[in-house]
């Protein structure tokens, strides 16, 4: 934890209050001059020699409450880069493996005799429980679980790994490979990414897009080592490989990944009053409709290949290395672009609009050279778009403290797109005769409804004036030094846009 703890007077409570409303710590504050320990219990701030006087836990939110004020996020040094990094073992364990299912996916419709849409629910679902479950570990993570998170899901995205590996029907592989990693993987990504984004302020969309880079390099990894071991040593110890690996990086993440904000009281599963800001709820629709769409490229452009232009199977896996390896650029540079000029938002406008036109396009590719073209910028821009996504979801909370809810909220809402897009574009192969054209369309369309709706939730901040936005945050044009508090902000509205682009 970062700073030190002190009690509060009452002599510096407005300057607190302010500081909290610009959201440089939105930290509860109250005039009682009472302190958390390490273990999270409230106590009266009396110590003596080697001893604490026992406080008491409190349950509920009253006058009485107060948390600890750790500081201001470091926004960079060691430590804080550090826990960048360990998020981004953690999504290359979750989200790189994910992304890798394409590399299966011919291989099981084949051995396994299922069709394409049958043996997406695998990987749909697997995303739909990582999305799902961030609801309630985000919970976690805020009330000073995170421990008790990071081990129950270790162990359940591990046991899943291994038992797919021996698995030899389809229903086995849905609940080892579907179900039981895909729970582990909820119960690791949410917190891991909003326990990182509370280390950073102005460098915040940088430290996420480090972390969301974790799907580009396992993306890249994954897939090459099936590649080499499927052929020779089986899809058993191929996956066993990445299970190995898995426990590699968990182990690493164990041993340095440290929450820097002090435990609140359970609240509400879902915080209600997020989703009275319009903003936030046109955020949420446009991101499902993105999620609906974005996978059906990352799931069939192997069996596009091998159908359409008469890849053989490792060339093929090659196109989606490619996709997943050149995102690894596309999930940091948009972000540093949005943290030092233009905002989040407004960076992931374009991105979407982008990668709804190369969808539209993607009929129109009849040739080799011209789908590993077409592979090579699809994954720059969809990486781009997975990457902002929890960029902007984290600047949306105006309380740090909540950021944990309020990001699971809308990774639930976009679950149920990632459980039944994959599934849906397998059914309109199906449809199409093997064809991928009503797919294609159809995911070209999801996504430019989702730009649609951004660009609402956008117009809803600033109108249509071209304005750098900086959610949940009243900044001004001169930051304020993390030494001092604010003393210019008194407006209680949390959205509103800080500086002209």
């Amino acid at each position: 934890m970062a700073g030190s703890t002190s009690t509060l007077t009452m002599e510096n409570e407005m300057d607190v209050e302010r500081y909290r409303e610009s959201d440089l710590e939105n930290q509860e504050i109250s005039a009682a001059p009472t302190m958390a320990n390490e273990k999270g219990f409230y106590t009266d701030g009396m110590e003596s020699k080697g001893s604490v006087q026992p406080g008491i836990l409190e349950l509920a939110r009253t006058s009485t409450t107060t948390t600890i004020d750790p500081g201001p996020p470091p926004d960079g040094g060691l430590k804080a880069w550090t826990q960048a990094l360990m998020a981004h073992l953690v999504i290359f364990n979750t989200w790189g493996y994910i992304n890798s299912f394409g590399a299966f996916q011919t291989y099981y419709s084949q051995t396994l005799d299922q069709p394409p849409s049958t043996i997406s629910w695998v990987g749909s679902i697997q995303i739909f429980l990582l999305f799902f479950i961030g609801t309630f570990s985000g919970q976690l993570l805020d009330a000073g679980y995170f421990w008790y998170t990071f081990g129950v899901g270790s162990v359940l995205q591990l046991v899943g790994v291994f038992t797919a590996s021996v698995s030899g029907t389809y229903w086995s592989l849905l609940l080892s490979q579907g179900v039981c990693t895909g729970i582990g993987s909820g119960l690791l990504f949410c917190p891991a990414v909003a326990l990182a984004s509370t280390y950073f302020l102005r460098n915040r969309s940088v430290a996420i897009g480090i972390a969301a880079s974790g799907s580009a390099t396992g993306g890249v990894v994954f897939p090459i080592i099936v590649r080499q071991l499927l052929p020779t040593a089986g899809v058993g110890w191929a996956i066993r490989t990445l299970g190995f690996i898995m426990v590699f990086n968990t182990i690493i993440v164990a041993f340095f990944m440290r929450p820097r904000l002090p435990p609140r009281p359970f609240g509400p599963i879902i915080d209600w009053d997020a989703f009275r800001n319009p903003s936030y709820t046109l955020y949420a629709i446009g991101m499902f409709f993105s999620f609906w769409g974005i996978y059906f490229a990352f799931y069939y452009i192997g069996s596009f290949a091998r159908s359409e232009l008469g890849f053989a199977y490792q060339d093929s896996i090659d196109l989606l290395i490619i996709m997943n390896g050149i995102g690894l650029p596309g999930r940091i540079i948009p972000n540093f672009v949005a943290d030092r000029w233009i905002g989040p938002l407004n960076m992931l406008l374009p991105f979407t609009g982008i990668v709804s036109v190369m969808l539209f396009g993607w009929p129109g590719v009849h040739s080799k050279a011209g789908v590993y073209a077409w592979a090579a910028m699809y994954g720059t821009f969809a990486a781009g778009i997975q990457s902002l996504f929890p960029a902007t979801l984290s600047s949306l909370s105006s309380d740090p403290k909540k950021r944990g809810v309020h990001m699971g909220m809308v990774f639930t809402v976009v679950s149920f797109a990632c459980l039944s897009g994959p599934p849906l574009g397998g059914a309109l192969l199906t449809s199409d005769d093997g064809g991928y054209l009503y797919g294609q369309i159809w995911a070209a369309l999801s996504i430019l409804l989702a730009s649609c709706f951004l660009v609402a939730a956008r117009i809803s901040k600033t109108g249509w004036k071209l304005r750098k936005i900086w959610f949940g945050s009243q900044l001004h044009k001169s930051r304020p030094s993390r030494k001092g508090l604010t003393k210019h902000n008194h407006n209680n509205n949390l959205d509103i846009p800080i500086s002209k682009a």
